[in-house]
């Protein structure tokens, strides 16, 4: 193996406020140095010590690796990125069984919101702010299919993703599995849910799963599911856009749980 002499990465400015790193030693180095990566961006068919090297170091600590054209790195920075190109993230991950500890350990019930695949940012941001506002725990998110957590989510929802923890999960079933098994109940958002939100219990020890406008939250999930659950509507449109969903859902936690107190 070759042996990797310690620099320190340069950081640049991407498209926007994104903050990046390029090439597979320097990529390496942040890793060992435990910067958070949000992901990163390897060149398809690179197949050398080094990327090899790199590409083991992103599984083992579970970072999203995204196999691009080459072009596509190119586009991003005209220096010798070697086939790879990492985005820092502009906040730490926390870890969701700590979350879910300090709050038993509080004798608070967790409430977590899991994002399934939601790749509008725009939306997510949103639902971030309605979270800190009603009092969630946590955002749970997968590695692949979700959007990226950046400066742009960060804007919308008006800075409160400095003050809500945000966990990301390689296997978001395994993970969903982890919380039932600590005493959460799996609750789905769905308009075709059987059961309306209001007649239903959001008290106690919770994660509600949220799924993308176009698919829904996926079958999988369906089926680990306590309960699915619709919002009760007049209208003419059959579903709501998912972050109004979400900010439904959480203000009628909180009113259970207000009255659960009281």
């Amino acid at each position: 193996m070759e042996k990797r002499h310690k620099m320190k990465p340069e950081i640049f400015q991407g498209h926007g406020p994104s903050e990046f790193i390029y090439g597979s030693r320097a990529i390496l180095e942040a890793i060992d140095s435990d910067r958070e990566i949000d992901r990163v961006l390897m060149q398809k068919g690179l197949s050398n010590t080094l990327s090899r090297e790199l590409l083991t170091a992103l599984n083992k600590a579970q970072i999203p690796v995204q196999m691009v054209p080459g072009v596509r790195l190119d586009q991003i920075t005209r220096k010798n990125h070697q086939g790879a190109l990492a985005y820092l993230s502009p906040f730490a991950y926390a870890n969701i069984e700590q979350i879910v500890d300090a709050c038993f350990r509080k004798g608070v019930d967790p409430l977590i919101v899991v994002v399934d695949e939601v790749t509008d940012i725009r939306n997510i941001g949103a639902m971030i702010r309605s979270m800190e506002c009603f009092g969630a725990h946590a955002l749970l998110i997968g590695n692949k299919g979700t959007a990226r957590l950046g400066a742009d989510a960060m804007k919308t929802s008006s800075g409160a993703l400095n003050r809500l923890p945000v966990c990301r999960s390689a296997n978001l079933k395994a993970t969903l599995q982890l919380l039932r098994n600590s005493g959460l109940q799996l609750v789905v958002a769905s308009e075709k849910g059987s059961n309306e939100l209001e007649k239903s219990s959001l008290s106690g020890p919770l994660a509600l799963i949220m799924g993308s406008e176009e698919k829904g939250v996926s079958p999988i999930f369906l089926k680990m599911a306590d309960q699915i659950l619709q919002i009760p509507m007049s209208g003419s449109i059959a579903s709501l856009n998912v972050a109004v969903s979400a900010g439904i859902f959480l203000y009628e936690a909180r009113r259970q749980r207000s009255l659960q107190r009281n």
